[in-house]
């Protein structure tokens, strides 16, 4: 029957004296919510655009910046669709026309127009961020104005950075230096400028008990913001004198090379404290069992997730994901970073509450969907695109 159906619209459509119509109701306008540089043609489908079941092709989209022509080819579209999206240059007038295509045959073209591309000041379908940018400032404004008055504001426990204190203390009890690891992360990366902040706090720590601080890295880059980090946190407490330029030293760009350099400086130099901080890949069981295998505290910090587990094998204290990019507040307890970061972590809180309730609502309203009340479905697929697309 299907093929019988195509045979008689292809003899219908070829049949002497029948004209192929055009798209109805042709409209071209600026395209909504972008950068000024596109205008869309919308139609209505031609009465012979009627799916595969016909010989019908598309639609063929002419372009002029005259009414009276000449218009050339811009675009075509398949059967089916019902708009076009022109690439155009702003704040200049376009003039349009549309025909249907069938085999050999066209139609009159359907003409729309003037339009013109203009930019938006505000993207509409983005308005849930700007909603979340506005909790989020308020909030971030409103603690560090909070911490600035002197208010407490509550911060869970990191052990890892609590440790901080008794990995030097008894470094400083066993006449042995202190060993500080970026692993392999670069300058640009934001685990290795959390990982600065820990080093001065450190290297503060150091300069008051007087203990050596090693610091052998595998970028040199990384290698030259230590050793300002180092300089400028000795002197802090007073104590310049300590510090030894030499002892934040660059070994290779090698990865295991890396590795066996600071497994050697590990089994020759014994440290009492090692500090894994950064960014770590393969080269992180061989260091960290190293290190344990001379008895020294072992503090690590990483976000690489697959290094995690063996981490939290080999040391005393694990720093996990975000609890790094939080160091530096804690460890500082500057108004500004403490405010920062209580408001994030309420924005966080308010979107994981948020989708818990979304994914209950969604099961809830699937339930009484199959049992014949669509109505709450219908409410949950509204929220939840105004939630991803505004």
């Amino acid at each position: 029957m299907k093929k019988l159906f195509m045979a008689l619209m292809l003899v219908w459509l070829a049949a002497p004296g029948r004209a192929l119509d055009p798209p109805a109701d042709v409209k071209a306008g600026d395209t909504p919510n972008d950068e000024g540089s596109s205008i869309t043609v919308n139609w209505g489908r031609s009465p012979q655009d009627q799916g595969d079941a016909t010989a019908f092709q598309g639609y063929q989209i002419l372009r002029s910046d005259n009414a009276n022509g000449p218009f050339a080819e811009v675009g075509f579209v398949i059967g089916g669709k019902t708009d076009f999206r022109d690439n155009v240059e702003g704040h200049r007038s376009y003039f349009y026309r549309v025909r249907a295509v069938a085999g050999p045959d066209t139609s009159d073209p359907a003409a729309a127009g003037p339009a013109e591309a203009t930019a938006q000041w505000f993207d509409s379908s983005r308005t849930n961020v700007m909603i979340l940018t506005v909790i989020l400032c308020f909030l971030i404004i409103w603690y560090i104005e909070r911490a600035k008055k002197g208010e407490e504001l509550f911060i869970r426990k990191i052990q890892g950075l609590d440790a901080v204190d008794e990995a030097v203390g008894r470094s400083t009890e066993l006449g042995k230096p202190i060993m500080f690891s970026f692993g392999l992360g670069e300058i640009k990366d934001i685990v290795t400028v959390a990982a600065l902040a820990i080093l001065r706090q450190v290297a503060v720590r150091c300069a008051q008990h007087g203990t050596e601080l090693l610091v052998p890295n595998w970028d040199p880059l990384v290698m030259a913001a230590a050793q300002e980090t180092v300089q400028q946190a000795y002197s802090e407490p007073g104590r310049p004198d300590l510090y030894k330029e030499g002892n934040v030293s660059f070994l290779t760009s090698d990865q295991f090379g890396y590795a066996a350099g600071v497994d050697g400086m590990m089994l020759r130099q014994k440290p009492g404290a090692v500090f894994f901080m950064g960014y770590f890949y393969a080269e992180a069981l061989l260091m960290s069992e190293t290190g344990h295998s001379i008895g020294a505290i072992q503090i690590a910090g990483t976000t690489a997730i697959t290094q995690l587990p063996f981490f939290i094998a080999s040391c005393d204290y694990t720093l996990i994901g975000e609890e790094m990019l939080a160091a530096s507040c804690y460890l500082k307890k500057d108004p500004q970073l403490l405010g920062s970061l209580k408001g994030e972590d309420f924005v966080k809180a308010f979107l994981i509450i948020g989708f818990a309730l979304m994914a209950v609502w969604g099961t809830v309203g699937y339930i009484l969907n199959n049992a014949g009340n669509p109505w709450m479905m219908n409410v949950f697929q509204a929220i939840k695109s105004w939630f991803m697309t505004g």
